[in-house]
This record gives structure tokens, C-alpha cells and sequence, in this order.
């Protein structure tokens, strides 16, 4: 008789960025954020629909989970905000009030209880684990290396913004820390705000418009951040409000040192960008030159940090996690200039906290020693044939063509691409984590000169500043792109997570994916990560001579990625993309 099989279930919500992940005898089998299927941007939410997703995908039911382990301990982080709230009282009065109520109303102190009733499962089968053990395992039990230094960086845990650790397959020494409110993700959330921006969503755009400034307040924000001997670190407080930010989490110190902050959503409009009002143009400047400024000073503290981490372990593979992990401009510099092999979880957030704390169950509770590393992230929902065809008739949307094979499939969309179409390109299982790569993906020519404006205005509907990816195919990428190397083929390079230089000679034959500091988000593509995908750049560069395609997300601005075939038709019918390839059915537009 078979044994049975070790089944673990790890889950993040509450706070951010809900996900489920499950684990079976040490092998992920499915993760999912669950704003994919309830369609609500950074859904917090129980995800009851994620859950749902992973346990069918894997067979398995409730009651056969080994274990439920929740990504964070609760009542540690609410005593966290009690802590600091009455340290502050009485201005943090009405802040604390308001937490306990909301704390109350959603039960978030009795995770285990809800989690007991949503599931039907005893609560002593739930668990918990270190916001920050969580991350760190994400990061190493999901690498390919038998032993590595281990940072986590992020806003914050319970009381943690940071950990060093040391990483083994027996164990994860955490050999360093750092409490709020001294946080590099806190900090780059504060400016994000200063900037204009959400908190928790929009930092990526502030590295977007750090590619349109000079870095001319490097030594300001370098003032702000000391590295102590110990690995931990500090950071002055005096312009922010990390401990009950009702409103805003920067204090009026800051608009005494840069002026007053960016209107949200308001027009970003700079000489390169466009013509406008000579006075918003000189204001926007000097906005952006905030953002270089502290992407620069946050890249040369991570370049601080993580070489201090790599001498204290005397390691030199680094894995990384926490949402601070994401930014693709620090892991491209740490991985150039301090030579060390590097891995980078793909979901890096929180949402990745659900699969680390099912994971380290798996491995180090369970003692599960066949644990593989996670060579994709194509780990969400699939769909049938019969999906496609659903959706389409209650859209009253015909297709064009059904392909009869996958090189019809891959030559008529090569064929619309180049005649510099946008493609919507749904297929198989979609990506775990916020990167779009090549599963639910909008396509199109990187070599138009207009179509970065194209994409942007007419299809996304978000700001001029953002970048594209360009997606190429592995074997070429050093031709076009300047990083010496790749160590393996979970490098963040595979999972668009990290920037570097586009070569010069290729930069201008590449407009539309070619940022504005000369640097792309590269993804590499193999066949063995994404074969079909794989396949349309590759014939895309034999018929246009260069193997790459601008990739970005299948979404319209302020929703989440699409999942299903319907959601990808309804995004295809709100904006003007040309075209939607889903599973084997092109659908187009009539001129």
C-alpha cells in the first residue's frame, strides 16, 4: 500500500496581498493570490477562492492537510501596534481605536478559530511561523542551493523589517535583525506616498520615474540609514510616522526639505515626456529626482547590507524575499558588483509568505527531504476549452480562428506582431507572483518606435513614465543585455527581477523597451520553462531578426493580472488591443 502523502497548506491574508500555497511531500504544487479570482486589486481577504484552486488542483481534501500554517503571528504584531500606539498616546489615540475595532470586526487575533471553520479541520492542526522565517524560507527552500545566506527585507512583520540569516538544508540560523520602526521598505513606502503614489501597490512606479531624475538627494536619504556592526540598522525618524499613519506616513519635517508633496494621480508630464506648463514641468522634475534619489540610496544600502550578510556567512549564494526583494534595479547592481549567485522569490511579498510558511513546515517541521526547487512560476489556474467557448458567447465574441496546430498558433500570432499589433496572449496555468511572464501576458513589437506610448495610453492606461519588459529568448540574451552571466535557470533574470543596460548598439532598434535611463526588466525565456511562449519569440526573431518581444501585464491599471479566458476577453473588449490568443482561438477586432 502507498504511503500517504504529505499535504501542507500555507496561507497569507489580513493585511495585503492574500495567498494560498500548497506543498505536497516537499514539491509546490499550486500557489495563488486570490485578487486573481475575486478580481479585487491587493485582495486581504480570507482566500477561500485560492484555497479552493490549490486543493482541487492537487486532489487533495481539507481533511487530509498534514497542516495549515498562517504566514505571520497575529496577536505579536497587534501587540506591536499597542506597543508603539501607547508609546505615542494621546495623538496616537484615534489610530489605535481604530485598529482594535477593525481588529475586532474581522477576527484578525482568532486566525486560527476562522481558519478551523472555513476548512472544517481541528485548530490544533493550525500553525503559525515568524513573519520573517516565512519569507526567508520562501527564498531558500525554493532556490537550488543546499546552503546560502538568507536576507529578508520589507515593511514590516510582527516587529521585524529585516533578517540575515544562515540557510542549510537542516535548518535557517537567523543570525541578524532589524525591529521597526527602522525599515527600508517603510521608508520607500513613506516616499512613495510623498510621491503621489498608494502604499503597498504603487512602489514599482517610483522606480519607473527614478529613470527620469538625477540623483542630485542621495546624500539626504544616506543621512537617514546607519548599518551598525551588528547587521541591523537605523533609520531617523524624524520625517516619518511609522507607528500610527492615519494619514500619511512622513511627517511635515519632510515638506520642509523637499516642499510639498505630489497631488495623487496628477499629471507626470517632463521635457521628454511631453509638452506642458513650464512650471509643472520643472515641479515634476524635481519629483523625480526624489525618486532617483532614493532608489539610489536604497540600491547602495542593499549593495551595504548583503555584502555584510555574504562576509558573516561566508557564503556566496544569496536568497532573497520580502517585498524590498522586488526591486529588480537593487538585485540587477547585487548581483553585478558583489559576484555572488543570487535567487530572488518570485511572489517576494507577502503573498510569497504563504508558500515559505508551507514550506518550511514541509521541510524542517515534517523533515520532508525531497524538497525541489521551483524552477517556474507557472503555478496558478489553467482552464478548458470549453471555458474559452463559455466566455466568448456571453461576451457575443467570435473567434477568428481555431488553430489546428501549435505552429499555426505560433506563425499567425509572429504574423500579427509583426505588422505591429497588441497581442493578449493567455495560456496554461498563470504566474505566481506580480510579473507577467508569458502566461498572462500582452505582446507586442518592441521595435516600433511609437508603441511604448501605444501600449501605455491606449491599452494600459497608466502613466507615460512606465517601462515594458523585454522578453527574449536565453540563449541570446547577453547579446542585447549587459549582465556577464547566468548561474542557473532560477537566476532573477527568469523571473523579470532584475534590470540591467541594454546594450547601446541595440537600444535604439529596441525603442519600446528600452527605459529612459538606457536599462530594461529583462525576462529570460527557455524551453523548458515555457516551451509555446519560447517558441513565438524565437520565430519572431527569424522572420525580425531580434529575438525579443515587449511583455507586460494582462491587465488594465488598477486591476489585478487577468486569470480566466473571460476575464481576458472583457479586458480585450475595454481597451484597444488588436488581438486575443487564447489556448487555441485568435480573436480580432474588426477595422
Amino acid at each position: 500500500m502507498p504511503r500517504s502523502k504529505q499535504a501542507v497548506l500555507g496561507l497569507s491574508f489580513d493585511y495585503h496581498d492574500a495567498a494560498a500555497a500548497l506543498v505536497v511531500d516537499g514539491e509546490v504544487v499550486a500557489a495563488a493570490q486570490e485578487e486573481r479570482f475575486s478580481r479585487v486589486k491587493n485582495d486581504a481577504s480570507y482566500p477561500r477562492r485560492a484555497v479552493e484552486f490549490c486543493l482541487n488542483q492537487a486532489q487533495v481534501k481539507p481533511a487530509d492537510l498534514a497542516a495549515v500554517i498562517f504566514y505571520e503571528k497575529p496577536v505579536r504584531k497587534l501587540e506591536r501596534i499597542v506597543t508603539h500606539s501607547l508609546a505615542h498616546w494621546p495623538r496616537s489615540s484615534n489610530y489605535l481605536w481604530d485598529t482594535i475595532r477593525t481588529w475586532a470586526m474581522l477576527r484578525k487575533h482568532d486566525v486560527d478559530s476562522r481558519i478551523s471553520e472555513e476548512l472544517g479541520i481541528p485548530r490544533s492542526r493550525v500553525s503559525f511561523i515568524d513573519h520573517h522565517l516565512s519569507h526567508a524560507a520562501s527564498a531558500f527552500c525554493c532556490s537550488p542551493y543546499d546552503e546560502a545566506t538568507v536576507v529578508t527585507v520589507d515593511g514590516v512583520g510582527e516587529y521585524e523589517t529585516c533578517t540575515i540569516s544562515h540557510a542549510t538544508e537542516k535548518s535557517i540560523v537567523k543570525l541578524a535583525s532589524t525591529s521597526t520602526p527602522h525599515s527600508i521598505g517603510l521608508l520607500y513606502s513613506a516616499v512613495t506616498a510623498y510621491l503621489g503614489f498608494r502604499v503597498n501597490e504603487d512602489e514599482y512606479k517610483v522606480m519607473g520615474m527614478a529613470g527620469f531624475g538625477v540623483p542630485r538627494h542621495v546624500d539626504f536619504f544616506k543621512s537617514l540609514i546607519e548599518l551598525k556592526p551588528d547587521g541591523s540598522f537605523t533609520l531617523k525618524q524624524d520625517y516619518f510616522n511609522f507607528s500610527f499613519p492615519q494619514a500619511v506616513p512622513y511627517t511635515p519635517k519632510l515638506a520642509e526639505v523637499f516642499g510639498e508633496p505630489r497631488v495623487y494621480d496628477s499629471p507626470f508630464v517632463l521635457k521628454s515626456t511631453g509638452p506642458g506648463d513650464e512650471a509643472i514641468v520643472r515641479r515634476n522634475q524635481h519629483y523625480a529626482d526624489i525618486a532617483a534619489s532614493l532608489q539610489r540610496s536604497v540600491e547602495d544600502f542593499m549593495l551595504e547590507l548583503c555584502s555584510y550578510a555574504l562576509k558573516r556567512t561566508g557564503i556566496p549564494v544569496l536568497c532573497m524575499a520580502g517585498g524590498v526583494a522586488l526591486n529588480g534595479l537593487a538585485n540587477g547592481r547585487i548581483k553585478r558588483e558583489l559576484g555572488c549567485k543570487l535567487y530572488v522569490q518570485p511572489a517576494a511579498g507577502d503573498a510569497g509568505g504563504a508558500l515559505g510558511a508551507a514550506l518550511y513546515h514541509s521541510q524542517y517541521g515534517l523533515n520532508i527531504a525531497s524538497r525541489k526547487p521551483l524552477l517556474h512560476s507557472y503555478l496558478g489556474s489553467s482552464f478548458s476549452e470549453e471555458a474559452i467557448l463559455r466566455a466568448a458567447e456571453e461576451l457575443a465574441l467570435k473567434p477568428t480562428v481555431k488553430f489546428k496546430s501549435e505552429k499555426e498558433l505560433v506563425d499567425t500570432t509572429v504574423g500579427l506582431l509583426g505588422q505591429s499589433k497588441v497581442i493578449g496572449w493567455c495560456q496554461g496555468r498563470f504566474e505566481w507572483g506580480p510579473r507577467a511572464l508569458g502566461a498572462r501576458s500582452i505582446l507586442a513589437n518592441p521595435q516600433h518606435p511609437e508603441m511604448q506610448a501605444i501600449v501605455n495610453e491606449k491599452i494600459k492606461f497608466r502613466e507615460p513614465f512606465r517601462p515594458f519588459a523585454p522578453a527574449v529568448v536565453a540563449e541570446e540574451a547577453l547579446r542585447y543585455f549587459d549582465f556577464d552571466r547566468v548561474d542557473s535557470p532560477v537566476d532573477p533574470e527568469y523571473f523579470m527581477l532584475s534590470v540591467c543596460k541594454v546594450r547601446p548598439e541595440y537600444a535604439r532598434r529596441l525603442p519600446a523597451i528600452t527605459h529612459v535611463d538606457g536599462t530594461g526588466r529583462v525576462q529570460l525565456v527557455s524551453p523548458e520553462s515555457n516551451p509555446l511562449y519560447y517558441q513565438l519569440i524565437k520565430e519572431f526573431g527569424r522572420l525580425h531578426e531580434i529575438p525579443i518581444l515587449l511583455n507586460t501585464s494582462f491587465n488594465l491599471r488598477g486591476e489585478p493580472i487577468v486569470n480566466s479566458p473571460k476575464d481576458a476577453m472583457k479586458t480585450y473588449c475595454w481597451c484597444d488591443m488588436d488581438g486575443l490568443v487564447v489556448g487555441n482561438y485568435l480573436f480580432e477586432k474588426k477595422a
